[in-house]
């Protein structure tokens, strides 16, 4: 009975301390009255407690003198046993900064923190909490915010914290852009500015999180100037680490070098330069090819493929060379039983024709042509007959071989047509689809091939450099994104939520449908080329040394 009698007292004790506060002009005469509030802080009533919660916050701006031992005291109270003290320290804490405003760093720090709260009550509070302070100083609470992901000066050690602060900055603040990041174009440039030093130590995940939401910007959006757009390369290209030197046991290094380079595809076609990514694969990667990883060859040559239409003429220039070595190395010279790689092929004569048309003079001491274009570098008095001969013979033994294999898909397709009125469970006619989808995916491939090797027999050919060409897998497969392989060095569940998404782009599986169209063929396959796969390990740039690839 006496410790109700004590609850009731400070309860009411408060409320005349509030209504006091509340009712006097010059509120700053009232020092013992807030001192009071600020003592019932650590009363053993609960109720007092939370009352406290709510009056320390109210009157804060009143008592600059006292503003250390106040925020002590609700610090306390948001690390209460009770949850119910806790929820109501935490609704408090945006009010510390309503008229005082140079508050919100600190304050933003603390919710942020709290964020690794477990019960969803309080944790929701702060997501709240967070929110009303992101609208009243949008600059000052997300700079605050991100330095619980990573900053340059002050590395994050607490992961469980970052994976928090990042999870609630993709659910609510990201969705939020077009309400909190105003004046628009300077708070972009804010957050831009931010997430940039926030990519030194990201997952897969984390970095295409990033750069999704980067795009989604009005700075970055249809009408950005090409250089606006060549920024977004550059981070890129900073994730693909291109000033770090080679090594081809590094597979951490090929996957994100790859997975980076088809995330840049998109602002290659917008008029941003290719020329770094480029020329960092003819120097490092193309003279070492064989031996990388051979889930990783098919995605490379892809990726070379579809970022060939974008290179300048000097590049072309420089990379050609590099280029028709890989492609003689698969294009068979005689008909030798040797099993030909048809998705390297069509790969590498498409990078061919994109290139030799922007350097076609560059092919005359490549492959024996006579291309005159009035300049040195024609070479027409040299005799390159033997190479002529050579390139055109692989030539015409990759069109024996693909047609050949043209004729056993079709046939077998008709096989399949056969035995689909004859299948009685779904098993059988899911596998007999299965097959067909594969040979379609096959004849793709040969048709594509023989379209580039015919307009090359002649010693002055034409070289493709529009899109009549659709490559096989993207015929096979509109929807793109490999997996989430792009920068990163955390573990790659360092961010909860959708998991990442299989391959879907021919990196793994269209290929794959290639692959088994060509099985059992007597002009199979010289080696594999599956994509997608692997689980790369991370560099440590950081110490942290952690895998990141899906």
């Amino acid at each position: 009975m006496t410790d109700a009698s004590n609850d009731a007292n400070d309860i009411e004790k408060l409320y005349v301390y509030g209504e006091r506060l509340s009712e006097a002009k010059d509120k700053s005469q009232n020092v013992e009255d807030y001192n009071s509030i600020i003592e019932a802080a650590r009363s053993s009533s609960i109720k007092a407690r939370q009352l406290a919660a709510q009056l320390i916050p109210r009157f804060f701006k009143f008592f600059p003198g006292l503003s250390g031992p106040a925020v002590d005291a609700h610090l306390d109270l948001c690390e209460a046993e009770e949850l119910g003290i806790r929820v109501q320290a935490i609704r408090g804490l945006p009010l510390f900064c309503k008229d005082t405003p140079e508050h919100i760093s600190k304050i933003v720090d603390i919710l942020a923190q709290l964020l690794i709260a477990e019960e969803n009550v309080e944790r929701d509070a702060v997501h709240k909490a967070l929110l009303s302070l992101l609208r009243q100083d949008v600059k000052a609470s997300l700079t605050a915010l991100f330095k619980h992901i990573e900053s340059v000066d002050e590395p994050v050690t607490d992961d469980n914290l970052r994976e928090r602060t990042l999870i609630f900055i993709r659910d609510k603040v990201f969705p939020l852009k077009s309400e909190l990041l105003k004046p628009q174009e300077q708070m972009e440039r804010h957050i831009t500015d931010l997430i940039k030093k926030s990519l030194q130590d990201v997952t897969g995940a984390e970095f295409k999180m990033f750069m999704d939401f980067l795009k989604s910007l009005s700075i970055f959006g249809a009408k950005a100037p090409t250089e606006r757009v060549q920024e977004l390369v550059e981070i890129i290209e900073g994730q693909a680490d291109l000033d770090a030197q080679f090594s081809v046991s590094d597979g951490d290094h090929v996957d994100r070098l790859i997975s980076c380079l088809y995330m840049a595809l998109p602002f290659f076609i917008r008029g941003a330069s290719s020329s770094k990514f480029l020329n960092y694969l003819n120097k490092h990667i193309l003279p070492v090819f064989d031996k990388l990883p051979e889930e990783r060859k098919v995605d490379l040559l892809k990726n070379l493929a579809e970022s060939s239409p974008y290179a300048a003429p000097q590049d072309s220039r420089q990379i050609l060379p590099s280029v028709v070595q890989l492609l003689k190395k698969y294009m068979p010279q005689k008909k030798t039983g040797e099993e030909m790689n048809f998705t390297y092929v069509e790969c590498m004569l498409y990078t061919f024709h994109h290139l030799a048309n922007k350097a076609p003079n560059a092919t005359n001491s490549l492959c024996g042509y006579k291309i005159v274009t009035g300049q040195p570098s024609d070479r027409l008095g040299e005799d390159f007959t033997e190479l002529y001969k050579d390139f055109t013979e692989r030539l015409n033994c990759v069109e024996d071989l693909t047609k050949a294999t043209m004729k056993k898909l079709t046939q077998g397709m008709g096989q399949q047509n056969k035995t689909t009125s004859t299948a009685i469970s779904d098993e059988e006619k899911a596998k007999i689809k299965i097959q067909k989808q594969n040979a379609t995916t096959g004849l793709r491939t040969c048709n594509n091939i023989l379209a580039m090797t015919q307009p090359l027999h002649t010693k002055s050919p034409s070289f493709i450099g529009d899109k009549r060409i659709n490559l096989s897998w993207n015929e096979a497969v509109k929807t793109v994104a490999p997996a989430n392989t792009a920068g990163a060095k955390r573990p790659a569940n360092a961010i909860k939520g959708p998991s990442n998404q299989p391959n879907k782009r021919g990196r793994g599986g269209s290929n794959q449908l290639v692959d088994r169209a060509f099985e059992g063929l007597s002009y199979g396959r010289r080696g594999g080329s599956r994509g997608g796969g692997g689980q790369g390990r991370g560099r440590g740039r950081q110490g942290r040394g952690r895998g990141y690839y899906r």
